[in-house]
């Protein structure tokens, strides 16, 4: 098809239909009425977009969740013009817009979805209540978590109420793994807003609906996200507790990314217990399956991405933190934020990582500058996680009343009032 083939005039755009559909970033309706416009068949809208015919036809029909990106190609491609979309070209949108437009698309897929008593449960469910919640992990890392927490509730009691009438189905396994994934984000938005008693009842749904979907990889994964949580909560004993009932539930033979991933944090829990032997010793563990997995050829699901040594090194960081090793910890830090770098929550929690680094170093001033960033982060993205963590670090420290701390503490107070 010719590429400006189906061009419409700006007229169009403005059409109260058109208008209408952009506002709610209806995407599906927008390209019904370019079709409609253009007097296309099915076949040549998918022709003008890139993909197959059936897979427009799953879009047309709220049955077809799409990424950003894929709404920013199609529009490009059909002529659509970004501005109406609320994001330009890629590399220059406001991020801020940019989030805005992922929030309509993940609730235009939320309320796309067959309810109760509309559509019975086929193979297509679970995938598209997978999207949401992805669509949903995609948004944490800069979005604060009060916005997303009745999204993620409403998520949870929406795969639970699918659930009832998919128990006695071929899918009703692949649900419960979806309600498991979905009470996990719901647990880890709580425990941003550092509600630990509401994290604690989703981490505990999570782990639930894991045994029942009998998924014995997603059951240890879900044990162990909660021992991370009971770290973070300075109860180190309790999470020591649950690794090592994740590491039955994974029997003699885990995957080597599940086996890293588990020793790492075993290792930051004998750190936190102040047991420095148990927790080198588990960091050995770690280092050893980091490479036995780096010869596999993808991580097992329910891990997405491979657990290589810069993630390893960022764990390790933390156990030195602990520890009371400066040096150690700093090197680490470096080599684990050479490889990537975290999202803007995570960096506020790092920042307070190293300033506690820096402190121990007697770099006072460097180390309260880094708090000061810190808790801005968790002020700006609304992170009582990160929050707290800097405060964590300002009851820790006895070190020189300075300049830096003085400021740190005005700003402190000022975040509390």
């Amino acid at each position: 098809m010719n590429q400006n083939q189906g061009r419409l005039p700006p007229q169009f755009w403005s059409a109260p239909a058109v208008a209408a559909a952009l506002a709610e970033c209806d995407i599906p309706a927008v390209l019904a009425e370019v079709q409609g416009a253009n007097d296309w068949t099915q076949g040549q809208l998918a022709e003008a977009v890139g993909y197959s015919q059936s897979w427009v036809s799953k879009v047309l029909r709220n049955r077809q969740p799409l990424t950003v990106d894929q709404v920013r190609e199609i529009s490009i491609r059909v002529g659509i013009p970004l501005h109406l979309l609320r994001f330009g070209a890629r590399g220059d949108d406001d991020p801020t817009k940019r989030r805005d437009f992922g929030k309509a698309v993940a609730l235009t897929v939320l309320t796309a979805l067959p309810l109760p008593g509309r559509a019975e449960v086929d193979e297509t469910t679970a995938p598209i209540l997978t999207s949401i919640t992805g669509a949903q992990r995609r948004l944490e890392a800069t979005t604060p978590a009060r916005e997303l927490a009745r999204g993620a509730v409403a998520h949870v009691n929406l795969t639970n109420r699918i659930l009832g009438r998919a128990t006695r189905s071929a899918f009703a396994g692949d649900i419960r793994a979806v309600m498991s994934e979905a009470a996990g984000f719901a647990a880890w938005v709580h425990a941003d807003m550092h509600d630990t008693g509401t994290s604690r009842t989703y981490y505990r749904l999570a782990v639930d609906a894991a045994r029942q979907a009998e998924h014995s990889l997603l059951v240890a994964y879900m044990i162990g996200s909660l021992a991370a949580f009971e770290i973070d909560a300075d109860d180190p004993v309790s999470a020591l507790d649950l690794l090592a009932q994740a590491r039955r539930e994974l029997g003699e033979r885990p995957p080597a990314t599940a086996r890293a991933w588990l020793s790492s944090i075993e290792a930051l829990g004998h750190a936190t217990a102040h047991d420095a032997s148990a927790a080198l010793s588990a960091l050995r563990q770690a280092e050893s399956a980091v490479t036995a997995s780096e010869r596999a050829a993808a991580p097992p699901w329910p891990w997405v991405f491979p657990f290589d040594h810069a993630k390893l090194a960022g764990y390790r960081a933390l156990v030195m933190v602990r520890l009371g090793r400066p040096d150690e910890a700093m090197a680490a830090f470096a080599e684990s934020l050479s490889s990537a770098q975290p999202g803007a929550k995570q960096r506020g929690v790092l920042m307070t990582e190293i300033a506690t680094a820096k402190a121990m170093s007697g770099q006072h001033d460097e180390a309260f500058h880094l708090a000061t960033n810190a808790l801005m982060v968790g002020v700006t993205y609304g992170s009582e996680r990160v929050i707290q963590r800097t405060r964590r670090f300002r009851r820790t420290y006895d070190g020189p009343m300075t300049a830096d701390v003085r400021a740190f503490d005005e700003q402190l107070r000022a975040t509390l009032l």
